[in-house]
């Protein structure tokens, strides 16, 4: 087991993994001295950003990423408004919303969050 902190930077097997900052602002879940994280994993070239809990962060300004995915619960994470926000940022070829559906949150967050960005949002099937 190895524990991680926002900000390292990690090779396995060739796959390079950055650590970022996850955390909220207008919420007490996850506050920023929790030490939660994001991650940004490369996989022979292609960005992959799975945010974690999370609300819409200033550090995401700085985020390049090919594929996004995003919480879209918006109780414990940000809400499809503030991730189209992201969305706008980072500017990826493919966002998948996450965090909805189980514990709180429904399809209707990702669809709201397609009906803001588009065809760029891919709304993967729910599993029981």
């Amino acid at each position: 087991m190895h524990f991680v902190k926002a900000g390292e930077k990690l090779t396995f097997q060739g796959i390079e993994i950055e650590v970022v900052p996850a955390y909220n602002i207008r919420k007490r879940f996850h506050p920023r001295e929790y030490g939660g994280v994001g991650y940004i994993v490369t996989v022979k070239g292609i960005r992959i950003y799975h945010a974690g809990d999370t609300d819409c962060i200033p550090e995401m300004k700085d985020i390049k990423a090919d594929i996004v995915l995003l919480p879209v619960g918006g109780v414990y994470t940000m809400d499809a408004e503030e991730a189209e926000k992201v969305v706008s940022a980072i500017n990826p070829r493919l966002v998948i919303p996450i965090h909805y559906g189980s514990i709180v949150g429904s399809l209707s967050d990702a669809q709201k969050l397609k009906e803001l960005c588009g065809e760029v949002v891919k709304i993967l099937p729910l599993q029981n």
